[in-house]
C-alpha cells in the first residue's frame, strides 16, 4: 500500500480571511491550484459563476478520487 503524506493546508481564494478554508490532504500545492484556480477566476470574471468552499473541495475530490481531501472547519481542542 502506498504511504500517504498527509498535511494540513490553508487555502486562501479571496482577500477576506473568513473565506479561507483548511484541508487535510495528500495533494500537492500544484494539484490543488490546478483545480481551484479556474473556478475562482471564473467567478471573478462573472459573479454568476459563484462557488463556496464545499464546491471547491468537491471539485478536488472529483479530480483526484484516490486521494485524501477533507474540508476542516474547526479544530478540536484538548484542554489540560
Amino acid at each position: 500500500m502506498k504511504k500517504q503524506n498527509l498535511r494540513i493546508v490553508s487555502v486562501k481564494t479571496t482577500s477576506f480571511e473568513e473565506e479561507n478554508f483548511t484541508l487535510l490532504t495528500d495533494l500537492s500545492d500544484e494539484q490543488i491550484t490546478k483545480v481551484i484556480t479556474p473556478i475562482v477566476e471564473a467567478e471573478r470574471d462573472n459573479a454568476e459563476n459563484w462557488y463556496d468552499n464545499i464546491m471547491l473541495c468537491e471539485a478536488l475530490e472529483k479530480e483526484y478520487p484516490k486521494h485524501v481531501v477533507q474540508l476542516w472547519g474547526e479544530f478540536d481542542t484538548i484542554e489540560i
